[in-house]
């Protein structure tokens, strides 16, 4: 067990939710730089969504009907934004935070809008969500299509959450850092299975307070496809890649866990066209692609390296979000990729997933770039993309 970091004493600074500037005539008395205040989880009330894995076996999925609720959105958001008392976005190509917003009270058209705006921003983040409790959360999960559930990771303790995958670090964890590289840790989720999931929610039950790290990235694939040449999207367009669920069954099976459904390696296309906006996006990630079809080992790998720089190192494609209790976390699995952060120990960070199948990943050569949509409508001039020229670098 890491030997905790707290004092006997209370600090004195404001609350983990005031993120308004000090009041008149208060002040900060106390201050120690990378350090914040470690709770005492003696009587935890998310005790029944530990973690466990029940040894378990289920069969193959199959392919099921799915139709996107996005499809019926309104295509300015109105039901939902009705709602809203804020809405920002966190940059111009990925993630927006609403405000206001109760996520167990929606309405069906509120939903449907929702869907929408999550496939055209790739995460929507919703502060202080106390009323979602795990039942709503799979009821609004189960609303946008069939729960998926997952063959390695931990569900709650409590029976019947099969379909609910938990995040679980406490004060007894090992740091776990070493063991992968940080560009490895973007991913996309399951994306082996036949049907990957679309609309995906994450509720923090407890976390580190603010400045106590553990912040999700996320980094949008609509970005990424438009960051390629002409040329390589043309290219990459005609390709397939393996996606492989076996790195996982082996670390469960090496951890003496259960493995609840036989692994399976599937072959997706490499570009994918959304079926709500129209845009084109990679499908890629390097937790479970393991080859480019049809082309030399060597360019394979080349290209995941390639592809996986863009991923991991484009600023301006990415979005980072602090969390605090009971925040949620609301993205479309099929046009980000994610990341965790680790440093947040010796902190406990609890949090609970729901996820639905989505279609079988489809390239439609129709589809459109996010980018030049945007570009055009906004009256923003075309990317340049040639390389040519010289210019400093921004601060």
């Amino acid at each position: 067990m890491a030997p905790s970091l707290e004092e006997p004493t209370q600090t004195l600074l404001p609350s983990s939710r005031d993120f308004s500037l000090p009041l008149k005539g208060r002040s900060v008395r106390h201050y120690e730089p990378g350090r914040t205040h470690v709770d005492d989880y003696d009587d935890y009330e998310h005790d029944h969504l530990k973690p466990r894995f029940p040894d378990l076996h289920w069969e193959p999925l199959t392919e099921i009907p799915y139709h996107d609720r996005g499809l019926h959105g309104h295509p300015e958001f109105r039901h939902l934004l009705a709602a809203a008392t804020d809405i920002r976005d966190y940059t111009p190509k990925i993630g927006t935070e609403l405000s206001g917003i109760r996520l167990a009270q929606l309405s069906d058209a509120q939903k449907d809008d929702l869907a929408r705006l999550i496939a055209v921003r790739g995460v929507v983040f919703f502060r202080d969500q106390t009323d979602l409790d795990i039942d709503a959360q799979r009821e609004l999960g189960q609303y946008f299509g069939k729960l998926h559930k997952h063959a390695t990771t931990s569900v709650p303790r409590q029976p019947g959450l099969e379909d609910v995958h938990v995040v679980y670090t406490d004060e007894k964890s090992k740091d776990q850092r070493a063991m992968f590289t940080p560009t490895f840790l973007w991913h996309s989720d399951v994306t082996y299975e036949i049907q990957p999931p679309s609309y995906t929610s994450l509720k923090l039950l407890s976390g580190p307070p603010r400045g106590g790290g553990g912040d999700t990235l996320w980094s949008s694939q609509y970005a990424a496809y438009d960051a390629l040449s002409p040329g390589m999207q043309k290219y990459l367009q005609g390709l397939t890649a393996l996606h492989s669920a076996e790195i996982q069954a082996e670390g469960s099976r090496a951890s003496g866990r259960p493995v609840r459904r036989d692994p399976i390696v599937t072959e997706h296309p490499l570009v994918r066209t959304h079926p709500v906006t129209g845009w084109k996006s990679l499908f890629f990630n390097t937790g479970f692609v393991t080859k480019i079809v049809g082309i030399p080992r060597t360019e394979s790998d080349a290209i995941i390296r390639y592809l996986n720089e863009i991923i991991a190192t484009t600023q301006e494609m990415h979005v980072r979000f602090s969390w605090q209790k009971n925040d949620v976390a609301f993205w479309d699995n099929r046009v980000c990729n994610h990341s965790a952060s680790y440093g947040f120990a010796p902190h406990r960070r609890h949090a609970v997933r729901v996820a639905c199948h989505a279609e079988r990943p489809v390239f439609d050569p129709a589809g459109t770039s996010q980018e030049a949509e945007l570009n055009e409508r906004y009256g923003l001039p075309a990317v340049n993309k040639d390389g040519s020229g010289q210019s400093n670098y921004n601060d």
